[in-house]
């Protein structure tokens, strides 16, 4: 086995992240919704393999991250968990979730019961005593700061560009990495701003929208794969899915109105001895 083989071949928890950091290594988040394309993922050696609360948004057709259920989110993770062997699997507490402690933590065990490494929530110093308690409890959390879907919808927009925005994420990046977060996404956040707190906190930090000094980068995988029919500025298109997969389902219209699809390739023959039964038999029902 080469040095690249026993890399892929090692389980990511959080030891081996928080190794990437010290070591320098960007650490490689990808979100995910099914088990093909975890497999996918998991063959591509992506470190954390996320399901998201995007799921909403980029597959089930909601108009934002809101409507998102538990029982969503269990639904999803049951599905890429299957095909998820190495990577780390972080998943997000969905909207009203983790509103307090109390509530936060059967939530949050009932995903780790799914098969969660970890969980995910939206929040800075107000979800502290949150993020406390989940991780008091033995569960591992990475908490997401900047813009944040949950709370403020469409009306995002960069973050950080002031001094009282700055200082109010800064704070609540210490403040968050005190009560236990073992990660912290940014999203949107100054790329000047999150260099300062990926420089300022021990845990690592992904980006999203947020520059190229995090210690990771998170991306939605229907933006990668050109899945979603909008361009972002933070993410980049690696695959045109939508342009390749309407010319095959044209193609495919195509061969079925044109008889070409099947052809006796695609078919499974009758042996012809059982066949002339099958044929005098009908013969005779008439």
């Amino acid at each position: 086995m080469t040095v690249t083989e026993a890399a892929v071949a090692t389980k990511k928890d959080r030891a081996f992240l928080q190794g990437k950091k010290d070591r320098s290594e960007p650490i490689v988040m990808l979100t995910c919704y099914d088990y093909p394309t975890a497999v996918l993922e998991e063959q591509a050696g992506v470190d954390v393999i996320f399901v998201g609360d995007s799921v909403g948004t980029n597959i089930l057709g909601y108009g934002s991250e809101t409507e998102v259920t538990m029982d969503d989110m269990a639904h999803h993770l049951r599905a890429v968990r299957r095909g998820v062997k190495d990577a780390y699997l972080l998943v997000d507490m969905p909207y009203m979730s983790f509103e307090t402690p109390e509530a936060a933590l059967p939530n949050a065990r009932r995903l780790l019961g799914e098969g969660a490494d970890g969980v995910k929530l939206e929040g800075g110093t107000e979800k502290a005593a949150v993020v406390r308690a989940l991780t008091e409890a033995g569960i591992e959390v990475c908490g997401h700061i900047g813009f944040t879907p949950q709370t403020l919808g469409s009306r995002g927009r960069v973050q950080g560009k002031t001094f009282d925005q700055a200082r109010v994420l800064v704070e609540g990046a210490m403040v968050l990495e005190e009560a236990g977060a073992m990660m912290l996404v940014l999203e949107l956040v100054t790329e000047d701003l999150a260099r300062l707190i990926s420089e300022r906190l021990s845990t690592p930090t992904i980006g999203i929208g947020s520059g190229r000094f995090c210690d990771g980068q998170v991306l939605v995988v229907t933006d990668v794969l050109g899945i979603s029919p909008f361009t972002r500025k933070i993410a980049k298109r690696y695959q045109e899915y939508q342009d390749l997969t309407l010319r095959a389902l044209q193609a495919y219209k195509g061969e079925v109105a044109g008889r070409r699809f099947p052809t006796q390739d695609n078919a499974f023959p009758t042996d012809p001895e059982e066949l002339a039964h099958i044929e005098e038999w009908l013969r005779g029902e008439r």
